[in-house]
């Protein structure tokens, strides 16, 4: 499907949504309040994939050891570019769902473990080993693991997804 294509779908789509949703509530649509990112600040692109992926992630993961709120945290301070400067270990623990005298430690262990799995890398700072992040393309991340193992139930749920929206793997 051509660039232009895919413009003038999503065009259509965005336009039935917009009736339904004036359908639905009315015309008096001011008054939702609808958070849109193209007239607010503080949004990050997120993959419409994100809970599928989130929970392969915590599938590949150690029992007892969820990575989903830590990768999360991560992902609502990414810009386009992939990269975070981490200058407040303590606010990202407490983002990532973690308090008290453990919390960097219990989200420095999460943050190993994304590194380890491929989802992350990181250089360290003067404010400790993850100041600087990369998040990788997950979906190829994913796809890369699964080459070498047995694809399970998320896996599965994963792939179903991408095509329900057109995500590919690379």
């Amino acid at each position: 499907m051509s660039e232009k294509s895919v413009r003038a779908r999503g065009k259509r789509f965005g336009e039935r949504r917009a009736k339904l949703i004036e359908t639905l509530w009315g015309d008096d649509l001011e008054n939702l309040k609808i958070w849109n990112r193209l007239e607010h600040d503080g949004y990050t692109t997120v993959p419409r994939t994100l809970p599928y992926i989130i929970k392969v992630m915590d599938s590949l993961s150690e029992k007892g050891m969820p990575l989903a709120s830590s990768y999360l945290a991560l992902w609502c301070r990414v810009f386009d570019e992939g990269f975070i400067e981490i200058k407040d270990r303590e606010t990202l623990a407490y983002e990532s769902g973690f308090s008290g005298q453990r919390a960097v430690h219990t989200w420095s262990g999460r943050m190993k473990a994304l590194k380890e799995l491929g989802f992350i890398d990181s250089k360290s700072g003067p404010n400790g080993e993850f100041q600087y992040v990369i998040i990788k393309n997950p979906l190829w991340v994913i796809k890369e693991i699964y080459n070498k193992k047995e694809k399970n139930e998320a896996y599965n749920m994963l792939a179903a997804r991408m095509i329900d929206v057109g995500a590919e793997w690379e």
